[in-house]
């Protein structure tokens, strides 16, 4: 048997600040944008480089869909952003206009550090060292 988790679907205010988001400021790369069908649409962006998963923006539809934009998970890292160069992308993520809301670290299992997307959601960047490539 085998499976994998293809996409995460994250839910948002509006598609293009989303996609301008991801795509500008964290160079992730648009891999579909298309129309559904009354203010719907089906967006995938991904890292460079990932093969596997990719991000589906939702956009919030309702009030309860609305409330969950920011914190889909209560307050917690959400999401992990592996980089093969930390520093290379911490700091093209600074220079432009990331907000980091931890430090980096250097943790037993690689240098990490936490951001906020546009919403709040935060994230991990996190380089793994050599025996922990998760």
């Amino acid at each position: 048997m085998k499976q994998r988790i293809a996409h995460i679907a994250l839910v948002v205010d509006e598609y293009d600040e989303a996609i301008q988001f991801y795509t500008e400021k964290l160079a992730f790369t648009l891999l579909e944008d298309t129309p559904l069908g009354d203010d719907k649409r089906w967006v995938l962006v991904a890292p460079p480089g990932a093969n596997e998963c990719s991000l589906l923006l939702a956009k919030a539809t309702n009030a309860d869909q609305r409330s969950r934009v920011g914190n889909q998970t209560g307050g917690r890292v959400f999401l992990f952003l592996f980089t093969d160069d930390f520093w290379r992308d911490y700091h093209r993520m600074l220079a432009k206009g990331v907000q980091f809301v931890r430090e980096p670290v250097d943790e037993a299992y690689g240098t990490v550090a936490v951001f906020a997307d546009l919403y709040g959601n935060l994230w991990d960047l996190l380089q793994p060292n050599e025996t922990n490539k998760g």
